[in-house]
């Protein structure tokens, strides 16, 4: 009883101490932002799968105006199972229903469902974990899907003839995977039930390596479907864009062989492909630039695998190389072009301006050189006027001097006219002359 009382006295003395270590501890203040961004790096946790499961997985694209009704369809099957509903603004939600379990998670571009129930059928493909859930609710679905995988997660091997009709007589792509731990089975169809099928044979993984083994099979078929979205519009565009070429070469060829007066029409057309370029560049940058990420993550999750060759039959690695690659080099190739389109309308527009610049410098040349002529012409009437008005002035000078002397005789001044006249005329001449300079510099200096 001693004992008893003195360990129990030792525990409370050890709590206070505890407590008041605690108290002397900074604290710091945890902000939003470092909150919600340590709260992303949890979000999504790997699924821990037994190693017999079938898993039901769909994918399904869907813009901003669709998220609060597809909210509305997962409370629908909450409340169908009595299960607790999600938050509002959560980004996934798991949870165990009646005979299987749900992971819902919401992307940028698309959102995922992932059924999983425990237990496989002896026939392979002859269950789904999917039968528990409602066709009504399906049906009522929001979005366009994308993807939708039935896989089943078992120990026990078959053969190829059993695979090959499980499969429905596809070619059967197989793959030895997690450093020789499971055999992965696909044919990369989808079947009659509109599902595709992955088959996983495995009795030595862990339930934790199970489902990330799981989650990355599921992420490598929505991850390739995603990133085959752009090539359709690839394809629509390629007619178009060659046009624009097309154009654009008949540009450049009349360039060299039309005047001067076609460079504004040439001008407009440049303009116009510019613009037509333009728009399509940003139509598809995003989908395009959508198309290489998840080209990237579909890579990297294959690498993941870590496959080895299992009985000759080709790798899933081979087949998404062969297949994928080329769709998605044909998107890389459309923007390519375009790129080098946009640099080929550039450089046209920027010779066929420097071709109307040096057009119009060399009208300007005309212009001021006819400029220039005008003005000597003007110079030189100008001094012609001004010789005129210096006789002008002089002459009538010689009329007022003639007046002056008339006058001056009149009162017997012994003068000789025509001796007084003669040398005024060179007189008057030159006071003129200088008078008018005087003139013409003090307005030349006014106006300056």
């Amino acid at each position: 009883m001693t004992i008893r009382l003195n360990r129990e006295a030792n525990r409370e003395v050890n709590s206070e101490a505890v407590t008041d270590v605690t108290k002397n501890r900074p604290r710091l203040w945890v902000s939003e932002t470092r909150q919600s961004l340590s709260q992303e790096l949890h979000n999504r946790p790997s699924v821990q799968m037994a190693t017999c499961s079938t898993v039901s997985h769909i994918a399904v694209r869907i813009n901003q105006d669709q998220r609060g009704k597809e909210f509305q369809q997962l409370c629908t099957l909450c409340a169908r199972y009595n299960a607790p509903p999600p938050e509002l603004d959560a980004c996934c939600y798991y949870q165990h229903f009646t005979g299987f379990e749900i992971r819902w998670e919401r992307h940028l571009e698309f959102s995922s469902y992932t059924f999983i129930r425990k237990g496989v059928s002896e026939a392979l493909f002859d269950s789904f974990a999917i039968e528990f859930v409602p066709q009504q609710w399906f049906d009522s679905l929001v979005g366009e899907l994308v993807s939708a995988v039935n896989l089943v997660l078992s120990d026990e091997p078959f053969s190829d003839t059993s695979l090959f009709q499980a499969f429905e007589n596809y070619q059967v792509f197989g793959s030895t995977v997690a450093s020789g731990r499971a055999n992965v089975f696909t044919s990369f169809r989808v079947h009659s039930d509109g599902f595709s099928r992955v088959y996983i044979q495995s009795s030595a993984l862990n339930t934790y390596q199970a489902g990330r083994l799981v989650q990355r099979l599921l992420e490598i078929e929505t991850y390739q479907m995603m990133a085959l979205l752009s090539l359709p519009i690839a394809k629509a565009l390629s007619a178009d864009v060659a046009q624009i070429e097309q154009r654009l070469v008949a540009i450049n060829q009349s360039m060299a062989s039309t005047k001067d007066a076609d460079d504004g029409e040439m001008l407009s057309a440049l303009s116009h492909l510019a613009n037509q370029t333009e728009q399509i560049l940003a139509d598809i940058s995003y989908r395009f630039s959508a198309t290489d990420a998840y080209y990237e993550l579909v890579c990297s999750r294959i690498t993941q695998l870590k496959e080895q060759e299992l009985n000759h039959k080709e790798r899933l690695s081979e087949f998404v190389t062969r297949r994928l690659g080329p769709g998605v080099k044909t998107c890389q190739a459309l923007t390519r072009r375009l790129d080098a389109l946009t640099c080929r309308i550039e450089r046209a527009s920027g010779l066929l301006r420097t071709r109307v610049d040096l057009s119009i410098e060399q009208q300007n040349q005309k212009l001021l050189a006819a400029i220039n002529r005008r003005g000597e012409v003007q110079l030189r009437l100008q001094q012609i006027v001004e010789g005129v008005s210096i006789v002008a002035i002089v002459y009538y000078s010689m009329s007022l001097l003639d007046y002056v002397l008339n006058a001056l005789a009149s009162v017997d001044l012994a003068l000789d006219k025509t001796l007084v006249k003669g040398i005024s005329v060179p007189v008057l001449l030159l006071s003129t002359w200088l008078a008018m300079r005087l003139l013409l510099r003090a307005i030349k200096k006014h106006t300056h």
